[in-house]
């Protein structure tokens, strides 16, 4: 499977013209039908914590675009938006597009970046979530996410061999990004897709480095600082071939009435 990762320069909290945008570098990418495309965190707003301004509700713009940019190149598509959950509160979200337009994953940020103020604006999600596509089984993550390693051990036990970080991560830890994502990449022996925002919102500068790691570690394409994209044709038998050549998985040992499910419920409590 083809993976096209779009490092966009986030208009903030301007959706018109992040949809062009978007459409912009689709376009330049050419992408072969197929393929899945990942964008930003909140990739049509910037980071905002302006819930009420920038949620939606289904039937919503945002999706609406995705859709029809999915049916138009025939494509998957992974991208970050706030959409209410369904008590009516706003999430900071993955949503997955087949490319037939339908919306066939939805996933809330576990966790929420306390430090900015994120999990006073926004609920968190309860669950991870996996679906299939190109061969793959697909964990989505958002950002702040990936420095809980416990997540993504849980996407593992329900067979993901692909995670996909979509992020606004800034620069002043821009190291940190790198090196958890060929460290998720390592543990869980799996591809790992880190798609981050460039330029800047009114608070922080972001460099993008987004990266496509495989399932021993290394990377396979990465996108700099500049906006534009990044493309990587996965293998979908290469994490289960080096799992089963170096099992590390299978030679994991519990702590006495410990399980991943059981860290990650004490987790959430």
């Amino acid at each position: 499977m083809n993976v096209i990762g779009i490092q966009l320069d986030i208009v903030w909290e301007n959706k018109p013209e992040n949809f062009s945008r978007v459409d912009r570098l689709m376009a330049a990418a050419s992408p072969e039908p197929g393929s899945l495309i990942v964008l930003p965190e909140m990739f049509a707003t910037g980071f905002s914590m302006d819930a009420a301004k920038n949620q939606e509700s289904l039937p919503s713009p945002t999706v609406r675009f995705l859709s029809q940019l999915a049916q138009k190149h025939q494509v998957g598509i992974l991208a970050g938006m706030v959409l209410k959950d369904a008590q009516g509160r706003p999430r900071n979200e993955s949503v997955f597009l087949s490319p037939a337009g339908v919306m066939e994953c939805r996933y809330a940020k576990m966790q929420p970046f306390t430090l900015a103020g994120e999990a006073q604006n926004f609920a968190a999600g309860t669950q991870v979530e996996v679906f299939s596509y190109g061969g793959f089984r697909i964990a989505p993550f958002v950002c702040y996410d990936l420095r809980f390693p416990e997540l993504f051990r849980a996407a593992i036990d329900q067979g993901a061999d692909l995670l996909v970080v979509i992020a606004n991560w800034p620069v002043v830890r821009v190291g940190h990004w790198r090196t958890l994502l060929q460290a998720r990449a390592i543990e869980n022996q799996a591809y790992v897709v880190g798609v981050n925002r460039t330029g800047s919102d009114p608070t922080l500068h972001y460099t993008g480095q987004s990266l496509i790691v495989d399932p021993l570690g290394e990377i396979l394409a990465e996108a700099g600082e500049p906006e534009g994209v990044m493309k990587a044709q996965l293998d979908p038998h290469l994490s289960a071939s080096w799992r089963a050549k170096f099992p590390a998985l299978t030679d994991r040992r519990m702590p006495p009435g410990a399980s991943t499910a059981a860290v990650l419920a004490t987790h959430l409590q």
